[in-house]
């Protein structure tokens, strides 16, 4: 396949741009801020995680990680398919807005049951009071409907709280998983992702597969989340090796196959067998990765003249009616 041209990064027309532009430092910031919180999960303690939209995707990549850590059992869920019988040591919720229903009602349903943190970018929400601990990120709030800074934030931090992963010469941590890097690390990798050009090859397709393994997983549903979100495109997002059983129909080309984290052996073949165009970064930290993504979905929205700032059908909270 010819090489694909390339379009040169642009000055930002959308607050979505911008506030995907800041990401770096907010998440050195979310890694300062993590050292000095006393509401994360403790090592050895069995969490759940919670979120609806995004925030649940980054619970699912948190949880991922908590557990290939060995840090203790981790799982995730939809703040509305939280199993309410099962016990745990510590629930954690994410929720930018902190006025998210369905997040709120857990917590008042969890409340004096066992101990809760929450997540949040505004302090003057029910939020505040619903949880017996709050980490504000405040700093990382966002004007725009699509999550982009808030989101990452939030998983820098929790990732940060999880002590040294970057999981030393091997590159993977216990139980097989993508390693990783530092967050200051991983802070200057998005940095290199907001200033490289997409490829034409990319902006111009009409299907994007998104693909993950262990905690890249979350993060592949949420650019796929994202480009649906911002430009009303066509996007599934997978287990990187369930790809090959179904998913690799829709491949063809025109079409884009995109790997967070490390590619599986032989999937590469199997792209370029089908004609599609493959997207693989293996050096590059999966979360800076996925700021690659955000800026493809911005991208591809301000092509097809929609407006990312205000997506349709979408609004910045839940709410549900009584």
């Amino acid at each position: 396949m010819p090489e694909a041209r390339t379009r040169d990064a642009r000055t930002p027309a959308s607050r979505t741009s911008a506030e995907i532009a800041t990401q770096p430092a907010a998440w050195r910031r979310a890694a300062e801020a993590a050292a000095g919180f006393d509401g994360l999960p403790a090592p050895g303690e069995r969490v759940a995680v919670t979120g609806c939209g995004t925030s649940w995707f980054m619970a699912l990549a948190y949880a991922a990680l908590r557990e290939a850590a060995g840090l203790g059992e981790t799982d995730a869920f939809a703040a509305s398919e939280f199993p309410a019988g099962r016990r745990y040591d510590r629930v954690v919720a994410i929720t930018r807005s902190g006025t998210t229903t369905e997040v709120l009602d857990l917590l008042g349903a969890l409340r004096g049951r066992l101990p809760t943190t929450a997540l949040t970018a505004d302090p003057k929400t029910p939020v505040m009071t619903a949880a017996d601990a709050v980490a504000v990120l405040d700093w990382a709030d966002e004007e725009s409907v699509v999550q982009t800074r808030f989101a990452t934030t939030a998983l820098a931090f929790l990732r940060a709280g999880l002590g040294d992963l970057s999981g030393g010469p091997s590159g993977r941590l216990p139980g097989g998983q993508p390693g990783l890097k530092s967050v200051a690390d991983a802070a200057v990798d998005a940095e290199l992702a907001l200033t490289e050009p997409l490829p034409e090859a990319v902006l111009g397709a009409d299907q994007w597969t998104f693909l993950g393994r262990g905690w890249t997983y979350g993060l592949a549903l949420e650019a796929a989340l994202k480009m649906r979100e911002a430009a009303g495109a066509w996007t599934e997002a997978y287990p990187a090796m369930e790809y090959r059983h179904g998913p690799i129909a829709v491949t063809a080309p025109g079409r884009v196959t995109w790997v967070l984290g490390p590619l599986p052996e032989g999937l590469a073949g199997d792209v370029a067998r089908v004609g599609g165009t493959l997207v693989s970064r293996p050096g590059t930290d999966p979360l800076a990765d996925l700021v690659r993504a955000q800026r493809l979905a911005v991208t591809v929205a301000e092509s097809r003249g929609l407006d990312p700032d205000r997506p349709r059908s979408l609004t910045r909270s839940v709410i549900l009616s009584p």
